[in-house]
């Protein structure tokens, strides 16, 4: 799962695109670093809830930066439905 968070077209990086994908219904999976801020955290988790999706969690922002490719720390990412 996370080998597919290095494809670009297949992924989007940050809390406002993340946030945006999820509230879109375009998001299909969302990876959350555990040490992002709680405000931030909170609200990404319960836009999951809502929608039902899968929430994966990773141990720090520069973990999942690392997984997705991108030089800054990362606190959300997510995975994008094929449309």
């Amino acid at each position: 799962m996370p080998e597919r968070l290095k494809k670009r077209a297949m992924r989007v990086v940050g809390v406002r695109q993340v946030l945006r994908a999820v509230k879109e219904g375009r998001a299909q999976e969302v990876f959350l670093a555990m040490d992002a801020d709680s405000h931030l955290r909170s609200q990404i988790e319960q836009e999951v809830r809502n929608k039902g999706l899968p929430l994966h969690m990773i141990a720090t922002m520069e973990e999942l930066a690392a997984l997705c490719r991108v030089d800054v720390p990362s606190a959300a990412a997510c995975l994008i439905r094929n449309t």
